[in-house]
């Protein structure tokens, strides 16, 4: 860890008013998100990731909602424990998968009352086994749909939108998903939080070509540290990413070896986020898949000090 935290870094201790402000000059919004757990013993696995993440102060911990609400009650249990247990301000993801307006204005209604602070709003994937996505009887087709109606019914809550980097699968063209972000953030997105990404390049086109349009909406960039090449392949084809030369590179070097594949990710991510905060980006939300040990060497490299060290 160096010895000294960069200036970027330096954040703002005093709690922010909204979603949008935790991102906002002099501040570095860092986040974390989490998946609902399935086994006793992967719950058990997740809060020890949490006691130890909540050493950096994030300014929001997200957690991830099955389609059709598969997991609706597991994420509100992870809501309340995080709220419970550090009081940390917690986002709730939330598709538009298998959900009439009034199941979705049930489940806003719901986070609201345990004091959740924002929604990551989102079309959702297709259902595993479905090709297309499908709207659901009385329900929305599109997450601009989605933050409109959370915008109008529960304006208390902030919001975060998805962008991509290298454009989403299913747009017609980049142009085309640029347009559809814009139509997310100006019905009512505070935040853009990016799909991963293994390329530096090509989010800062994506960031360049968000303010062209005249997007406003701070832009955060989402990093996943790797520590198991196989799975980062196959997550990589489900979402489109690419995994250039410079990324697999060292990973085909470390073959088999579990240490040296961890030790191969972590320093890629460290370069990475050391780049992207050289940047300028407002903070970076990391995917931990419920697991502390790779970024909690990331934000040590970056000299990102613990509470009270």
């Amino acid at each position: 860890m160096v010895a000294d935290t960069p200036p970027s870094l330096h954040r703002n201790r005093t709690p922010a008013v909204s979603i949008r402000d935790a991102y906002s000059a002099g501040r570095f919004g860092l986040s974390f998100e989490l998946f609902p757990p399935k086994t006793p013993e992967s719950e058990a696995t997740m809060w020890r990731t949490v006691d130890e993440l909540m050493a950096f102060e994030p300014v929001l911990v997200t957690c991830t909602y099955g389609a059709g609400g598969s997991t609706r009650g597991t994420t509100l249990a992870v809501l309340s424990g995080l709220l419970e247990r550090h009081r940390v301000p917690v986002a709730s993801h939330l598709t538009c998968v298998g959900s009439s307006v009034d199941e979705l204005r049930g489940y806003l209604r719901e986070v609201q009352r345990l004091g959740v602070t924002a929604i990551v709003a989102l079309r959702g994937d297709p259902p595993k086994g479905e090709a297309e996505f499908r709207q659901a009887v009385g329900g929305l087709r599109f997450a601009s749909e989605l933050v409109a109606l959370i915008r109008e019914e529960f304006p208390d809550l902030g919001m975060l939108v998805a962008g991509y980097p290298e454009t989403h699968q299913e747009a017609a063209s980049p142009q085309a998903d640029l347009e559809n972000l814009k139509r997310k953030c100006d019905a009512g997105g505070d935040v853009i939080v990016t799909q991963l990404f293994y390329d530096n390049a090509d989010f800062f086109r994506f960031r360049d070509r968000c303010a062209d349009l005249g997007i406003a909406a701070p832009v955060v960039p989402g990093v996943m540290p790797v520590t198991n090449y196989a799975q980062i392949r196959r997550i990589a084809s489900l979402c489109k990413a690419r995994l250039p030369e410079s990324f697999t590179r060292p990973f085909e070097a470390a073959g088999n070896d579990e240490q040296a594949q961890f030790e191969a990710g972590v320093d890629f991510a460290a370069r990475q986020v050391e780049e992207l905060i050289a940047a300028g980006v407002p903070g970076v939300h990391f995917y931990v898949l419920n697991k502390s040990p790779a970024t909690v060497r990331v934000l040590e490299h970056i000299g990102l000090k613990r509470a009270g060290s």
